[in-house]
């Protein structure tokens, strides 16, 4: 299971000038893409033989082929289903590709990819090159590269894309996740150090405004700031009005990345999946309880979360510790693993594992609102190892402030378990509800239903880097 890693480019935690404000976040089954048209205009031989493209994504499933950004049916660069990145173009009705053997399938983590073509090099290896994090990938499965001055087809002809494949279906060809900062290069080498540097303090690899070349047609720099068009140019040639296809507007970015829900935990039951960029999880296996984690972990700090309930017969939600190592059992339900504190929304209830033994509440203890479309509001205080729930705005006084029991002084996780229901979750980077009052934390972090009690904050790398422990 990964959680929150040091290691892994989970968004800046700098406080640096520049900032990224919004992404752009796709649904494979919704069809979700962003298409440049009438690019034909600015086809010439300079321009098919030297471009670059450079993105930040962060997968929100796994298990399935992602597709970052192609042109036409004849090249692009996808994440396959094993997790490794793929990059194919044609030259000369001649498909070329890069086959990487490293993996790229944390979907917690935000990752920098440039694609540079210059087929003017006169060393083969040089004409094709594929960075991700400021590192120049070079070890590959299979790598075949273009002749001396060939010209790629498709990149200027027909369409580009963000998000799915040009050539096909684009429900079983998209992209389930999030894309920001996105630069198409016209007759441009360039390289990762104008879009991104390492942080200062936490050596993280993150992004600057990139200033090496002005951005004329046919490039184009996409930050993705005009909600009503996200197609909409920052500099540069603008990808028309109209050519987005269900994609949605999100605050999680790679300066300030969100948690959302962990598709690469398996619980003992399979479910229906994850889905609307980590914020949607259901179960209708109707075998027992199926569980999600979120893909934060916290030791310290005052943390808040929302999750509207859509269909509503059972639902467990809390916490769960994940340094304990045996805390996913395929042989337990998840709500009854070791050291998981939960609210039985049901049974109006608290539930928890006590001494490997578990402990339920009286009934009844908090009001019954799981009615479709009630709103609950977590509240983890772990600075005092203690857990409250809202329902709709309110507090249940009968339990708030509850101890977290064997969850105490643990590093902890958001945790959702259900039966043949489903869920929205709400960390503030992006919910699939239009939240009414937009209320935000302190810090002015998080976009919530309601304002986060004083002292509590959204789960973010923003806000983990300074109440996180």
């Amino acid at each position: 299971m990964e959680v929150l890693q040091r290691t892994a480019n989970r968004g800046s935690i700098s406080t640096g000038a520049y900032e990224v404000d919004n992404s752009s976040l796709y649904e494979a089954d919704d069809s979700s893409y962003i298409r440049f048209t009438n690019i034909s205009t600015y086809a010439s031989s300079a321009r098919k033989k030297k471009f670059s493209m450079s993105m930040w994504f962060k997968l929100s499933e796994v298990g399935t082929q992602q597709m970052l950004w192609s042109t036409a049916a004849n090249g692009y660069l996808v994440v396959q289903a094993s997790g490794v990145i793929k990059w194919q173009q044609t030259y000369s009705g001649v498909q070329k590709t890069l086959n990487t053997n490293r993996v790229f399938r944390d979907t917690g983590a935000w990752y920098h990819v440039l694609i540079v073509v210059d087929t003017a090099q006169s060393t083969e290896a040089d004409r094709t090159k594929l960075y991700v994090n400021n590192e120049q990938i070079t070890d590959f499965s299979s790598a075949t590269y273009p002749s001396q001055n060939d010209e790629a087809q498709n990149v200027y002809e027909q369409h580009n894309y963000i998000g799915t494949w040009g050539g096909g279906s684009h429900t079983s060809t998209g992209l389930c996740g999030y894309v920001s900062e996105f630069y198409f290069l016209s007759e441009i080498a360039a390289s990762p150090t104008d879009f991104g540097e390492y942080d200062e303090d936490s050596g993280i690899w993150i992004p600057k405004l990139y200033t090496a070349e002005t951005i004329s047609s046919p490039s184009s720099y996409l930050n993705f700031s005009n909600a009503s068009n996200l197609a909409e140019a920052t500099s540069g040639q603008d990808w028309a009005s109209g050519n987005v296809n269900n994609v949605k507007q999100a605050t999680d970015t790679c300066t300030n990345n969100f948690c959302t829900l962990n598709p690469l935990v398996n619980f003992k039951y399979t479910t229906n999946g994850i889905t609307d960029g980590g914020t949607v999880f259901g179960d209708d296996t109707g075998g027992g309880v199926g569980g999600a984690f979120g893909t934060m972990a916290v030791t310290a700090g005052k943390w808040y979360w929302e999750v509207k309930l859509t269909d509503t017969i059972s639902h467990y939600i809390g916490v769960s510790a994940v340094d304990d190592g045996d805390n996913v059992l395929a042989s337990s339900d998840p709500h009854q693993i070791n050291s998981t504190f939960n609210f039985n929304i049901n049974a109006a209830r608290i539930e928890y594992i006590n001494s490997g033994s578990v402990t339920a509440g009286s009934l009844d203890a908090f009001t019954d609102f799981h009615s479709a479309g009630d709103i609950i509001g977590i509240a983890l205080n772990m600075d005092d190892n203690q857990i409250s729930i809202y329902g709709n705005g309110t507090l249940q006084s009968g339990v708030a402030n509850t101890s977290l029991f064997d969850a105490a002084n643990k590093m902890v996780v958001p945790f959702h378990g259900t039966i043949n229901d489903e869920c929205q979750y709400n960390f503030g980077g992006y919910s699939v509800w239009t939240p009414s009052s937009a209320a935000t934390d302190a810090n002015g972090y998080g976009t919530f239903e309601y304002a986060p009690p004083s002292g509590y904050y959204a789960l973010c790398t923003k806000n983990l880097a300074e109440y996180g422990g």
